[in-house]
């Protein structure tokens, strides 16, 4: 393993494990609501309030302990997974959108598509903005996407269909080629909204419209502890301002930037970037929880000390 490059593969297989558990957990029942049987099944087993049963075997008795159980088994539980996003963003930032996110994961496959086939991570930007290669054998690139949007949507409508139908029926209507209705439109749904995020919207979804994504931000911007990607500014003078930092965030955060970037996913593509730019094991960048580095530049550095990136000359 590449040891500059080793936090970009360990982000990569983070990312792939957690879209097949994603994928998968309807199969193994860990969570899924089957739409037949009415059921709601977590963790393997059968989830219900049971007030019903509880009220025929006389166990239950009068208002008072049915709301009780209402917010003990229904309410308590439900504000503890809603949450979860708000405690992640408090203590690691947009640490999940960029480690774990499916649909991260997806969008980010499609601009490395887009930067073989086009040269630029946009589909509607101008210039290159991930890459200097030749483009040549951009044709592999382009079939390799056809095949991907004609295959990979459904299969993953196929999947997720089943958090409301039983995995079990799906198989079945799969293998015998008579589809319900319920599972045709789940196949066409997902598909039409992976393909068309994927192509138009991407990132853009991430700024300004995930919910989880921007419950992250906002806990993670008031949080003072939450983790963030800081720049060394105390070295900026290493840096040869090849703006690779730049190129490679995907989030079209400035790095190096001063102020605070409530965009920034914390995916560290940055720390790899300069670290293959300087050839060293520990570059500019680096996680931290807390703490702000524009504070150090502040104390130590005159307000335009980032210009002089501008005029560094490379080595």
């Amino acid at each position: 393993m590449n040891r500059i490059r080793k936090l970009h593969l360990f982000r990569r297989i983070s990312q792939v494990l957690f879209l097949a558990f994603f994928l998968t957990m309807p199969i193994f029942n860990i969570l899924r609501y089957d739409s037949d049987s009415k059921e709601l099944y977590l963790f393997g087993k059968v989830w219900s309030l049971g007030i019903r049963d509880a009220l025929a075997a006389g166990t239950l008795h009068g208002s008072g302990e049915v709301a009780i159980t209402i917010v003990l088994k229904a309410i308590i539980p439900w504000l503890l997974v809603l949450a979860f996003f708000p405690v992640m963003g408090a203590i690691f930032g947009r640490f999940f959108c960029g480690w774990l996110c499916p649909e991260g994961f997806l969008f980010e496959f499609a601009d490395f598509l887009n930067g073989k086939i086009l040269g630029r991570r946009s589909l509607l930007g101008k210039g290159n903005h991930t890459s200097r290669e030749s483009l040549e054998g951009r044709w592999v690139y382009a079939v390799l996407a056809v095949l991907f949007y004609m295959t990979i949507p459904p299969v993953i409508g196929i999947l997720l269909s089943g958090y409301f139908i039983a995995p079990s029926r799906i198989w079945g209507e799969i293998t015998t080629l008579k589809l319900s209705r319920g599972l045709v439109a789940g196949i066409t749904g997902v598909t039409l909204y992976i393909i068309i995020t994927s192509i138009f919207v991407r990132h853009v979804f991430c700024k300004y419209v995930c919910a989880p994504g921007l419950m992250q931000m906002i806990f993670g911007w008031f949080s003072p502890k939450s983790l963030r990607v800081v720049f060394d500014r105390k070295n900026f003078s290493r840096c040869t301002d090849c703006r690779r930092c730049e190129r490679v965030c995907f989030m079209g955060v400035k790095p190096r930037s001063t102020k605070k970037e409530i965009n920034c996913v914390n995916c560290g593509e940055c720390i790899t970037a300069c670290r293959e730019e300087l050839g060293v094991e520990e570059g500019l960048f680096s996680f931290k929880f807390g703490g702000s580095s524009s504070e150090k530049l502040q104390k130590t550095q005159p307000a335009d000390a980032l210009h002089q990136f501008r005029t560094t000359e490379k080595p």
